[in-house]
């Protein structure tokens, strides 16, 4: 098994970890000390080494940060995470409501005199720091060792396994190629990569530093002239050097920082993602820092035809595993005695019975009844809670294949659903269907397509605390930037990109709701009588059948019910020929017409 179920922390753990680092605050004469949920190279996961803010509160969600002061600690969550983090941390910790409630208001009514606040350089990105100088004048700003790092006796070795190769043939193009394309825009002497999964797009390389996602922990340089500079951990890239060949110098990761002291020159670096130490030595340099976007970020986002034929390969063995669970679940959820942790190892069985699983693409989020309104739920044995009738089940997961990385959410019934169940699936059901059907012109970003998702619950005067949508990788991370489907997600879409598409709805201690595919963006045949302008639609990749015990008919219009028969339709007819004839049977009557 991939994903174990030990409870990651407690809440009883916090307060007298809390009370040493506020000793250590006392002793450096820190009023205030940052404890985010990151690394140095500003991914959405880390490695256990890293899990500080898990270590020190008890919250364990992928997004967060805590604030501690000498008589209050603030927890920093948004509306993913509100049920979550009453469970999790102690009520030492305050848990405060984010984005709605920002740091440097929080801060300057908590201490209006202002103080000395302390923060990990490697930890914040430049324009986070640079935002908290411009708001809290009154404040004293400095970089300083880790704290938690000084209490954590037994904090983890870092991540140590070798570096792999990830194929042309899956790939679709070579590193050299990458980086000649990428040197050519550059106007600046040089970049600095830090985010992993740049690095392992631009080399076409890939590693297991981070759990569910095949990164390589490593700092890059790239040059104008197309060579690159990697920095890792000992014996990490060394497997790989015949694959980077000689443009690409391997370097201890220790180096990084003296390495880019000697720099001269424009020198590129992305300010939301770049730890604010890098700009500070690169200024004290005496370089001229350009402020501007990860080169490999639109190009990643963008997957090629190989990348893309992969996906499509990589959700059909997936869509079939997923056939099997569900087919499964039918079975034996009658009889009584299921639990959310034998649904996550059904799943991954599953999965695993494919030939080529290589790890989960996360935690598998299964949450039966009342779990299922938390929204990033993590089954532990002391939460683990039994499947009953009555239920939904909420399951939320995904896999890494060499060729694809998949999310998938179904929501389904355990017994005979209720008539509010069902009338709220249904709404979800059809904000998922307007998002997958629009067309839409070039230039819009996802901000502009999140209400389509909505609308069907805003009328009925619901929501959902969460966007409706993130990028995916190509065998890398299952949340991937700059793409997105939410409010704050301003980026253009482009054709080539994938993303989620997961409206949902959650009524805590009762249930939770979620329907999720993935689809990828487009070119869009032109209309007849339509303008001349290019428009973008979306294909769907994901094809598992929904529950149509969960579908209110009644609410549904034509055109929705159409696009429902016609997505089971194609389900089957791809599905069918490489299934069992005991899961082909259930997969025909899951996809019967409504």
């Amino acid at each position: 098994m991939f994903q174990t179920f030990e409870a990651q922390s407690s809440p009883d753990q916090g307060p007298p970890r809390l009370a040493a680092l506020r000793a250590v605050m006392a002793q450096q004469a820190f009023d205030a000390f940052l404890v985010p949920r990151a690394d140095a190279h500003q991914g959405e996961y880390v490695a256990p080494r890293d899990a500080r803010l898990e270590w020190l509160t008890g919250f364990s969600g992928s997004a967060g940060f805590c604030v501690v002061l000498a008589d209050v600690a603030g927890v920093f969550i948004d509306g993913r995470y509100r049920v979550q983090v009453r469970a999790q941390v102690a009520d030492t910790f305050t848990p405060v409501h984010w984005p709605e409630t920002q740091l440097a208001d929080w801060l300057t009514a908590q201490m209006p005199n202002g103080g000395r606040l302390a923060y990990d350089p490697w930890l914040h990105t430049v324009s986070e720091i640079a935002g908290l100088r411009d708001k809290l004048s009154d404040f004293e700003l400095v970089p300083t060792d880790n704290l938690v790092d000084q209490i954590w006796d037994d904090q983890p070795a870092p991540p140590d396994a070798p570096f792999t190769a990830h194929t042309i043939e899956h790939a679709g193009e070579t590193h050299d190629t990458k980086r000649g394309r990428l040197s050519k825009d550059l106007k600046e002497s040089a970049a600095i990569l830090t985010l992993p999964d740049s690095i392992a797009w631009l080399l076409n390389i890939r590693g297991t530093d981070i759990a569910r996602n095949p990164v390589p922990q490593a700092f890059a340089v790239l040059y104008q002239d197309g060579r690159v500079d990697l920095f890792a951990a000992a014996g990490k890239a060394e497997d790989i050097a015949d694959h980077l060949g000689p443009d690409v110098a391997i370097h201890d990761i220790g180096g990084f920082l003296p390495a880019i002291e000697a720099m001269q020159g424009k020198v590129l670096i992305d300010t939301r993602t770049c730890p604010d130490i890098v700009a500070t030595t690169l200024k004290h340099s005496g370089c001229d820092v350009v402020q501007g976007q990860d080169p490999c970020i639109l190009p990643k986002a963008c997957k090629n035809a190989t990348e893309i034929a992969g996906a499509r390969s990589a959700h059909e063995r997936d869509a079939v595993a997923m056939v099997r669970f569900l087919a499964w679940l039918d079975a034996e959820a009658p009889n009584g005695g299921l639990t959310e942790i034998d649904v996550v190892k059904a799943l991954e069985g599953f999965r695993m019975q494919t030939n080529a699983l290589r790890d989960i693409s996360f935690e598998t989020i299964c949450g039966a009844g009342s779990n299922g309104a938390i929204v990033h739920y993590r089954v532990s044995e002391e939460t683990n809670r039994p499947v009953a009738q009555g239920d939904l089940l909420l399951v939320d997961s995904g896999g890494q294949y060499v060729d694809g990385t998949t999310d998938i959410t179904r929501t389904m019934a355990i017994g005979a659903p209720t008539d509010e169940q069902k009338t709220c699936y249904t709404r979800v059901l059809q904000g998922m269907i307007a998002v997958s059907r629009i067309r839409f012109p070039q230039g819009v970003g996802g901000q502009h397509l999140d209400a389509l998702a909505r609308a069907p619950l805003w009328m009925a005067g619901q929501d959902y605390d969460h966007g409706t949508g993130h990028g995916v990788g190509s065998y890398l991370s299952v949340h991937e930037g700059p793409q997105g489907i939410s409010r704050r997600s301003e980026v253009p879409l482009q054709a080539g990109m994938i993303l989620s598409n997961e409206p949902g709805y959650y009524r805590e201690g009762a249930f939770g709701i979620r329907i999720e595919n993935l689809i990828v963006v487009k070119d869009a045949p032109t209309l007849p009588g339509g303008d001349d302008r290019q428009m973008l639609a979306f294909e769907t990749l994901t094809h598992v059948p929904f529950d149509r015990r969960l579908i209110e008919t009644t609410l549904l219009t034509a055109a929705e019910r159409d696009w429902i028969d016609r997505y089971h339709s194609d389900t089957l007819s791809l599905l069918a020929p490489r299934l069992d004839e005991q899961t082909r049977e259930w997969l025909t009557t899951a996809c019967a017409p409504l």
